[in-house]
């Protein structure tokens, strides 16, 4: 029993880390999926377990699908290319405007369409623009990286992990708001003010404006659209308590098909450029968390929180910030997922649960290794030839992430 929870934290220790190293710089799922496989052919985990395991997960790939599809059909039509462009002639030749207008354009990315794709999709539109505009491109990245997990927990629909945390049953839209709509606000506005503070230097001085801004063509009106209708009916499903998955595919699937119609062309051209492997990734993940059950790591978590729902709000307060922490160590999908399970187990009061989502949700701004929006983020800038070391990005995270988790939770603690 000892060697066989040996071998099975072990195995999960190695795949965690290769999706977050990266070694021979093999896509993530490969280390998550392998690690799953490793641990069925050895008989860690048996194979209905690990299919059980899968399964979980059905309204995450749905989800997933569908903000894929949305966002690949908006990139391919130019639509983050024009909002960006618009940004920076609406900055009128200040720099500082300029960050902000693309901080803010983050916050509405991030909201409606999650943070992936604020990672995937803005992040190249912004550092182009940013060489347009003649500006140092570092702030505005980190823009991109900090709202797009600052932000994460506006709506329901902001970040795949809020999903996984609540085992795909979240609550209604009214309920949400209640809880996050303030907390929320917190974290934007305090991640702003510390990225304004630690970057004031490359703020400084003029941009160039009056940039040439792309005509969105039919096609990219048609995305738009598919983009603006599917946030309405999430919100609109959101409230009626309905699971998310399905209806965000169908409405990827329909912009998608619609956009490639219009544009004569076969939609799966599009689908080729989606970053598909995002889906056995998380398969993996959910594997990963099902081997870890069954040692009884996560039996021991939701004893934790049993304990701590005798005293909800400094349980809650403790328990956010040390899955902030810990979804640095082991990045916030295996956190977020061991977090959902434990939550299961223990049914602690909801002001736990939902530090427990600010945590998974906001943690990650400390490292780029924190969650897969900021590593997607990173391999976006990186095709653009910069680059941002841990180190750098600590610099800025080991400031911006506490302060906002403690003015965050702080928010929802007083809410009660």
């Amino acid at each position: 029993m000892i060697l066989a929870t040996g071998a099975t934290w072990g195995v999960a220790g190695l795949a965690t880390a290769g999706v977050i190293v990266r070694p021979m710089r093999w896509p993530e799922w490969i280390w998550a999926v392998g690690g799953a496989a490793l641990l069925v052919v050895t008989g860690l985990v048996p194979v209905a377990a690990a299919g059980g395991a899968i399964a979980k997960g059905l309204d995450v790939y749905l989800f997933l699908t569908g903000m894929m599809l949305l966002s690949e059909a908006a990139r391919a039509q130019g639509v983050f290319d024009a909002i960006a462009a618009l940004a920076v002639n609406r900055a009128g030749g200040s720099t500082p405007r300029l960050f902000t207008l693309v901080y803010l354009t983050g916050v509405v990315v991030t909201t409606f369409m999650s943070n992936d794709a604020t990672a995937v999709v803005l992040t190249p539109a912004v550092f182009a623009v940013a060489r347009r505009a003649e500006a140092n491109p570092l702030p505005l990245l980190l823009a991109c990286a900090l709202i797009a997990n600052a932000a994460s927990f506006v709506l329901p629909i902001s970040n795949p992990a809020n999903l996984v945390l609540y085992g795909g049953h979240m609550p209604p839209l009214g309920q949400w708001l209640a809880s996050f709509a303030l907390p929320s606000l917190a974290s934007i506005g305090v991640t702003y003010m510390v990225l304004r503070l630690v970057e004031r230097s490359r703020l400084e001085g003029a941009c160039a404006c009056d940039v040439e801004s792309p005509t969105l063509s039919r096609e990219g009106k048609a995305a738009l659209a598919g983009i603006i209708a599917t946030a309405v009916l999430l919100l609109a499903v959101s409230a009626l308590d309905i699971e998310l998955g399905l209806p965000t595919a169908l409405a990827g699937i329909a912009t998608a098909l619609f956009v490639s119609v219009i544009a004569r062309r076969s939609p799966l051209a599009l689908a080729r450029d989606v970053s598909w492997g995002v889906l056995p990734l998380v398969a993996g993940l959910f594997v990963l968390v099902e081997a870890l059950d069954r040692t009884g790591v996560i039996g021991r978590v939701a004893q934790m929180l049993r304990d701590a729902s005798a005293h909800p709000v400094e349980g809650a307060a403790w328990g956010g910030a040390i899955l902030a922490f810990a979804s640095n160590l082991m990045n916030n999908l295996p956190a977020g997922l061991i977090a959902s399970t434990a939550v299961a187990q223990a049914h602690p009061p909801r002001l736990i649960v939902d530090a427990l989502l600010i945590g998974v949700d906001l943690g990650p701004n400390l490292s780029v290794t924190g969650s897969l929006a900021t590593i997607l983020w990173l391999q976006a800038i990186r095709r653009e030839g910069e680059d941002v070391g841990f180190w750098r990005f600590l610099r800025v995270g080991a400031v911006a992430m506490p302060l906002a988790l403690v003015a965050a939770l702080g928010v929802r603690l007083a809410l009660g």
